[in-house]
């Protein structure tokens, strides 16, 4: 709060419940001293924030344990991962468990000049400091890392620390799962047999279909088909996979997100939808017919939608979720609303995991440009996913049963 006295400035730093500190600052404004003022002002601010961090970081509150796989080491995964968690802020909720190799994020911190961000190295997740970087060591051997370059040693040490937070993530010893990205080319000459993470943690779930959905705030896109060749696509499109994606897309709804009744568009896969049958009849004989089944089930459905003008319209809008019918029909226009900010997450598994929803980007690795917004973003989704989760399993365990009156 600024208020004027003579040709001074008097400066009050108010807490978050507005609450005035100890700390009334006057600075001399006259003989045009402005710029020194606001360089004090952020040096106050700068200096309360960190106090107010350091104050949380002493909350009783159980931080979650968020493991996070190290994707291919030689994109951009570690970079955005040091990029987040040099912020001490993004350590107040949680207790981030990297796995990988110390000598790994060291090469990376180099590469892009990084001296803020510190970690602890363990052998165990169990030995996780609360509120600390904790790396597990994976690999103990020296990995040459070619920044930039897709090869199959990234894909082989990208799916070593995968497989062994995940092994981590079934025992319990961390909450939630985190995965950097990999480049499915290189993983996959490493012997990875999947076409991506959800398939992948799907089948280590013990469930046959998963649901790849993106989330950026309340914009949620679910896709009726992932990784598929588009000409692929029309045969995919049945009445019953529709019809599961819709329960799937509306179970995660209330259950990860606690959306008491979701209301969910579903898009076409035609043009304008179809036309009414005179640019083919998916929507007709599949699509329709599941939106109709889904409502007789309580379900809130609608469409199908064209799905050309459904984004730029802003139609989206008005509903919890958008289910497309294939990658990028759903991802283009997810993408162009939130690029920096999205988060792949993947519903329908008795786990919580997300990811940020770009590429390796061999491209920029090691130049310091990777955004580490998406990344950041997808690690409070997975805290408040299972914060959720939680929250709905307390409050829905011990329902009264409703008694005949005789």
């Amino acid at each position: 709060m600024l208020t004027k006295k003579t040709n001074y400035f008097r400066f009050e730093l108010l807490s978050e419940n507005e609450i005035a500190v100890n700390i009334v600052i006057f600075v001399d404004v006259s003989h045009n001293r402005f710029s020194e003022f606001h360089q004090l002002q952020q040096k106050v601010i700068e200096h309360m924030e960190k106090k107010r961090v350091k104050e949380q970081l002493k909350s009783d509150r159980e931080p979650i344990r968020v493991g996070i796989s190290l994707g291919d080491i030689n994109g951009i995964g570690p970079e955005v991962i040091i990029k987040s968690f040099r912020d001490p802020q993004m350590l107040v909720e949680c207790t981030p468990i990297i796995y990988g190799s110390t000598k790994t994020i060291a090469i990376h911190k180099k590469a892009i000049d990084d001296n803020e961000f510190s970690y602890q190295r363990i052998e165990d997740a169990n030995q996780a400091q609360k509120r600390k970087v904790n790396i597990v060591a994976c690999w103990k051997e020296v990995v040459e890392i070619q920044l930039g370059e897709a090869n199959e040693t990234g894909g082989k040490y990208a799916f070593a620390s995968l497989e062994a937070a995940t092994k981590d993530l079934a025992s319990g010893k961390i909450d939630v799962l985190v995965t950097a990205p990999i480049s499915k080319e290189t993983i996959q000459k490493a012997g990875f047999k999947f076409p991506g993470h959800t398939e992948y943690l799907a089948e280590l779930s013990g469930v046959s279909d998963a649901l790849m959905m993106m989330v950026a705030g309340d914009l949620r896109v679910a896709l009726v088909t992932s990784h598929i060749s588009l000409k692929e696509v029309s045969n995919a499109i049945t009445k019953e996979k529709v019809l599961d994606k819709l329960k799937a897309f509306d179970a995660s709804l209330k259950k990860d997100f606690g959306i008491v009744r979701p209301k969910i568009a579903v898009l076409g896969l035609n043009p304008h939808a179809g036309e009414k049958g005179k640019m083919g009849d998916e929507e007709s004989e599949q699509i329709t017919p599941a939106i109709q089944q889904a409502m007789g089930e309580s379900i809130l459905a609608f469409g199908p939608y064209p799905a050309d003008g459904f984004f730029g319209s802003r139609q989206y809008t008005q509903f919890d979720g958008v289910l497309a019918m294939y990658h990028d029909q759903g991802l283009t226009g997810f993408k162009s609303i939130a690029f920096n900010d999205g988060v792949n997450f993947t519903a329908g598994l008795p786990i919580v995991r997300t990811s940020p929803d770009h590429g390796t980007a061999f491209d920029i690795a090691g130049k310091g440009l990777a955004d580490e917004h998406s990344f950041r973003s997808a690690v409070y989704l997975a805290m408040d996913v299972y914060r959720t989760r939680s929250f709905v399993k307390e409050i829905t365990a011990n329902q009264l049963q409703s008694q005949d009156t005789k």
